[in-house]
C-alpha cells in the first residue's frame, strides 16, 4: 500500500496490521535506542549495571514506548518530555537536542540522573520525542559522586541542569558541553556518557522518522492513540479483578519517622493518598512528586497489569495525591541526592498495605534498599580517576505459592545487574574478594524468605566512599504470619583490626588493605511456619 493509501485508512477504518506494524516499530527504536546506550556508553554503571532507561513519548510527552533497564527511570521519561514541551513546545526545531536534571525542571530524580531529550519531526512537525535518563558518574558536589549524605540544600550535591538546549538545529552548544566538563571531577565519562545519549536518541529519531515516512503521520498517530486505548482497557480490566475498598497503613521508619499511605480501591480507580506525611528534611532522603507518583506506578501496574508493556494509558486510572513541601513532594531547595532510598520504602509501603489486605497477591517485603555504594578514587595501576556507582542484589520475600527469590535487584530496579567482577577488578582497582548468598536465611514461615548478599571489597588504593542505606535499624516485614527478614549493612575493617558500621555514609576516607563488607537483607517469610510442608 502506499503512504497515502495508508493515510486515508487511518482516517477512516485504522487497518489493524499496519497499525501493529507501526507499534512494533515504536516499541523496537524504544529497544535499539537502549541497545546505543548500552553499547556505546563509558562507564560501567551503564554498560555493566544497565542503570539507564530509554522510552518515546508523543509529542505532548505521553509515553508510547519503552526499552530495558530501570522501569522507574523509564517512569521518568515522560514526566521530563512534558516539562521540556511546556517549556520548548513553541520553539522546536529539526536536530534540537534538550537535557536536564533539575527535579523541578523535568529531571524528577537526583542530579547524577540526566535526561536527554530529542524531539522528532516529519513534514516540518513535531510527532514524538526519543528520550534516555542515565546515571552519570560525578556532577560535582562537596564529595565525589555528588551523593553526600549531610547536604542540607540541593546545591551541594552538583551542577543542576534546568532544561537546556545541548543541540540547536543540529549544532551543538558547546558552552553547555565546557559547563559539564567544568563541574565534574570526570569529566571525560561525563561527557562520553553524555554523547552515547545523544547517540541513543539519535538512532530512535531515525527509526521513528521512517515509520512516519513510510506509513504516513495520520496512521503513525492512530497506532499510538489504539496503543493507549490497549493499555487503558487492560489496566481497567485488572482493576476490575480486585476487591474494592480502602485500606490504610501507618509504618515506622529507621529514623523514628512515621510514613502513612491509603489506597482506595474501585472498579475503575486506583487512588493513593499520601497526604498528612513528614516535611521535606534538610537532608537528601527527599522526593520530588513525580518521583512519588512512579512508585505508585509501580505497585499499580504489578496488581492491575502485569504485562512487560506500558504506556500513557496504562496508568489513566491512577490517581496519586501529595502535599507539597511534604517528604513525598518536595520543594526547592530540598536536597534529593538519596532519593532512590525514600522512593523504595514508599514502594514498599504502598506494597505493604496492599499485601497486608490481599495477602494471595503481593509477596511479603524484600530487602527493600538501592543500597548505592560509591567509591572514588585513583587507580593504582593507571593512576586515572575512577568513580565506582554500584546499587546491591538481596532476599525477595515468600509470597503464597513459593519461597522467596535469592539475590535479585530492589523491585524498582528492573532489568539490570551487578558489575562483573573482572570489569570491576579491572576499571576500579580494587578486589572483589568475595561475593555469595548470605549465611542468614530470610524470613521464617510456610514459605521462607529469599537470601540477600555479602559482599567484600579490598581497597589496594586511597579512596573515599559515600552509601546509604534502608532496613538498617527495622528488619523487612513479613506477611500472613510469616518472620520477619534481616537487615542491610555495611562495614568497614580497617587495618588496624578496628570494625565501622554504618547506614549512611558520605566522604569517608579508605586506606588501602581496608575491607568493605557489604550485607544485604534476606526477604520476609510468608504465612506461619507449623503450616511448611502442609501445602
Amino acid at each position: 500500500m502506499t503512504t497515502a493509501t495508508l493515510q486515508e485508512v487511518g482516517k477512516g477504518g485504522h487497518d489493524p496490521v499496519t497499525l501493529t506494524v507501526i507499534e512494533a516499530g515504536l516499541a523496537a527504536a524504544a529497544q535499539e535506542m537502549f541497545a546505543t546506550l548500552r553499547k556505546t556508553a563509558m562507564s560501567p554503571i551503564i554498560t555493566e549495571v544497565l542503570d539507564c532507561g530509554t522510552g518515546v513519548t508523543d509529542s505532548t510527552g505521553r509515553l508510547v514506548s519503552s526499552g530495558a533497564g530501570i522501569p522507574t527511570f523509564v517512569g521518568a521519561l515522560d514526566k521530563a518530555v512534558r516539562h521540556l514541551v511546556g517549556r520548548f513546545g513553541a520553539d522546536l526545531a529539526p536536530g534540537d537536542i534538550f537535557l536536564t536534571n533539575d527535579p523541578w525542571h523535568g529531571g524528577v530524580t537526583h542530579l547524577n540522573d540526566i535526561v536527554v531529550a530529542m524531539p522528532v519531526f516529519h513534514d516540518g512537525a513535531c510527532i514524538a520525542w526519543a528520550a534516555s535518563m542515565a546515571h552519570h558518574s560525578d556532577l560535582g558536589g562537596r564529595v565525589a559522586g555528588s551523593m553526600a549524605v549531610d547536604a542540607a540544600e540541593i546545591w551541594a550535591e552538583g551542577l543542576r541542569l534546568p532544561a537546556l538546549r545541548l543541540f540547536e538545529r543540529g549544532e551543538s552548544v558547546t558552552p553547555v558541553f565546557e559547563i559539564l566538563a567544568a563541574n565534574s571531577r570526570r569529566p571525560a565519562l561525563l561527557v562520553g556518557d553524555l554523547w552515547s545519549q545523544i547517540a541513543a536518541a539519535r538512532r530512535a529519531a531515525q527509526r521513528i522518522e521512517g515509520l512516519a515516512a513510510r506509513h504516513g503521520n495520520v496512521a503513525l498517530q492512530a497506532a499510538i492513540e489504539a496503543a493507549f486505548a490497549r493499555g487503558r482497557a487492560r489496566a481497567l480490566q485488572g482493576l476490575a479483578g480486585l476487591p474494592a475498598g480502602r485500606h490504610e497503613i501507618a509504618v515506622a521508619q529507621d529514623d523514628g519517622a512515621l510514613w502513612r499511605v491509603a489506597v482506595t480501591l474501585s472498579p475503575d480507580t486506583f487512588t493513593v493518598d499520601l497526604r498528612g506525611n513528614p516535611p521535606q528534611m534538610a537532608s537528601p532522603w527527599n522526593l520530588s512528586r513525580e518521583g512519588a507518583v512512579i512508585a505508585a506506578q509501580m505497585i499499580f501496574k504489578a496488581l492491575a497489569d502485569p504485562a512487560p508493556e506500558a504506556n500513557d494509558g496504562s496508568f489513566a486510572h491512577l490517581t496519586v495525591l501529595t502535599d507539597p513541601g511534604s517528604v513525598f513532594h518536595a520543594l526547592p531547595p530540598a536536597p534529593q541526592g538519596y532519593y532512590f532510598e525514600t522512593r523504595i520504602r514508599l514502594l514498599d509501603l504502598i506494597w505493604r498495605c496492599l499485601a497486608e489486605a490481599l495477602p494471595e497477591h503481593l509477596p511479603a517485603g524484600h530487602f527493600g534498599t538501592i543500597g548505592g555504594v560509591v567509591i572514588a578514587g585513583r587507580h593504582p595501576e593507571t593512576g586515572r580517576g575512577f568513580t565506582m556507582v554500584e546499587p546491591q542484589m538481596g532476599g525477595w520475600g515468600a509470597t503464597a505459592g513459593r519461597e522467596g527469590l535469592d539475590a535479585m535487584f530492589s523491585a524498582s530496579h528492573g532489568e539490570t545487574f551487578n558489575c562483573p567482577v573482572e570489569v570491576a577488578e579491572a576499571r576500579y582497582g580494587l578486589r572483589v574478594v568475595r561475593r555469595a548468598l548470605a549465611s542468614e536465611a530470610g524470613g521464617g514461615g510456610q514459605h521462607r524468605g529469599g537470601r540477600g548478599v555479602e559482599t567484600e571489597l579490598f581497597l589496594v588504593a586511597p579512596a573515599v566512599l559515600s552509601a546509604g542505606f534502608s532496613h538498617v535499624n527495622l528488619p523487612v516485614w513479613g506477611l500472613a504470619g510469616g518472620g520477619p527478614g534481616g537487615r542491610n549493612r555495611l562495614d568497614v575493617l580497617r587495618t588496624n583490626g578496628t570494625e565501622e558500621s554504618y547506614g549512611a555514609v558520605s566522604g569517608l576516607h579508605l586506606d588501602p588493605g581496608d575491607r568493605i563488607r557489604i550485607t544485604t537483607a534476606g526477604g520476609g517469610g510468608w504465612g506461619l511456619e507449623d503450616d511448611r510442608g502442609s501445602g
